[in-house]
């Protein structure tokens, strides 16, 4: 196994935007794929400077020195043409690897100067009360774990924990790519920045309460915001993998000849999942409800772009009852040079939701 050779304990502090002349590289790297981003704020609108992925070779087992030695060798790869203008990174704690839990403040002596209650991430009084709350519920060790927690409404928290050991491997690839990391994110942030950079940009979205999804291979990401603030955030272990058949339709897809038998259980097996996946939409709107009780969901944004077929989102926001729209944010970007960003957004299978909402820290 790789190992870390830096201290980087200050990467644990809360993440702040990050600005440099070039725009800052979003780094998104799973269990089974890689992906790398460069955007920048052209003074017209946001541009794609370029960008770049790699999936997992089907020999290679995740978390392992192998992984790690893929993982170096894929970001030299795509780094090495000169496309990227920045070395500066933001990278994502690894979705599979955080812990989400949602809490009621808890109440401590400790106040700040005008009386009012004491929420940094600096209060170690503070932060010991939320471990208190959640070490029962950690599937690591509490005395390892990276804690991060967000004041949310309704006097609630938003807490955010992933195990060291694991944050370490993934820094130590970073570190022997010879990349800068400028700070380490968390998916659900990410998510807000790509919904208000793209789809959430005039004032009045500023007060609306969102639902947004991003469907990936095994997984969907929830997060509910109001603006960038964030109010809720769940993984549900439902993705486009469940959503579709053995033979590569997703439910709602209409497929040509006949189908036979085995065909006909894939997909009454992937409507179920559609099924599946609403109950456990309407769970979580029932769990933040009972949170924010003044809150309401007045939008739906699917940041999913062209992996998830329309027909399911369709029958999702219907089953919802929520107004909905799907949100590309490949097809909302500016790209000048198509031929030579790293990303052809034609038919594009990949979602770079995340990834663009690192860059956009």
């Amino acid at each position: 196994m790789i190992a870390l050779r830096k201290n980087v304990q200050h990467l644990t502090k809360p993440i702040l935007p990050v600005f440099t002349k070039n725009g800052t590289v979003g780094l998104e790297l799973e269990r089974d794929a890689l992906k790398l981003v460069q955007l920048k704020n052209n003074g017209n609108g946001i541009q794609l400077i370029a960008g770049g992925s790699d999936s997992l070779p089907p020999d290679i087992s995740p978390y392992t020195a192998s992984w790690q030695h893929w993982a170096i060798e894929a970001i030299s790869r795509i780094t090495e043409d000169g496309k990227f203008k920045s070395r500066d990174v933001v990278a994502v704690i690894p979705t599979g690897n955080m812990f989400i839990e949602h809490i009621k403040t808890p109440r401590i002596s400790d106040t700040t100067l005008k009386g009012k209650r004491n929420l940094s991430p600096n209060n170690d009084k503070l932060k010991q009360a939320v471990v208190s709350k959640i070490k029962h519920k950690l599937p690591f060790g509490a005395e390892n774990a990276i804690l991060r927690y967000i004041p949310t409404e309704d006097d609630s928290l938003l807490v955010m924990a992933a195990d060291r050991s694991e944050i370490d491997k993934n820094l130590a690839i970073y570190e022997n790519a010879n990349l800068h990391i400028k700070a380490i994110a968390t998916w659900p942030a990410a998510l807000a920045n790509t919904y208000t950079a793209f789809f959430g940009r005039r004032q009045s979205d500023a007060q609306v309460v969102v639902l947004l999804l991003e469907i990936e291979q095994n997984w969907t990401k929830l997060v509910i915001c109001r603006g960038r603030n964030l109010l809720f955030a769940r993984l549900i272990p439902i993705g486009i993998t469940q959503l579709t058949d053995n033979s590569g339709h997703q439910a709602g897809q209409e497929q040509d000849g006949d189908s036979d038998v085995g065909a006909e259980s894939a997909t009454a097996q992937s409507e179920e999942n559609i099924t599946r996946l609403v109950l456990e939409l309407n769970s979580c709107r029932r769990h933040f409800t009972s949170i924010h009780k003044r809150a309401h969901i007045e939008r739906l944004i699917f940041l999913s772009g062209q992996v998830i077929d329309r027909s399911i989102c369709q029958r999702i926001a219907k089953q919802l009852e929520i107004p909905a729209q799907v949100g590309d944010c490949l097809a909302a970007v500016e790209i000048q040079n198509p031929q030579q960003v790293g990303i052809d957004r034609r038919g594009c299978q990949l979602n770079w939701a995340t990834a663009f909402g690192l860059s956009l820290s």
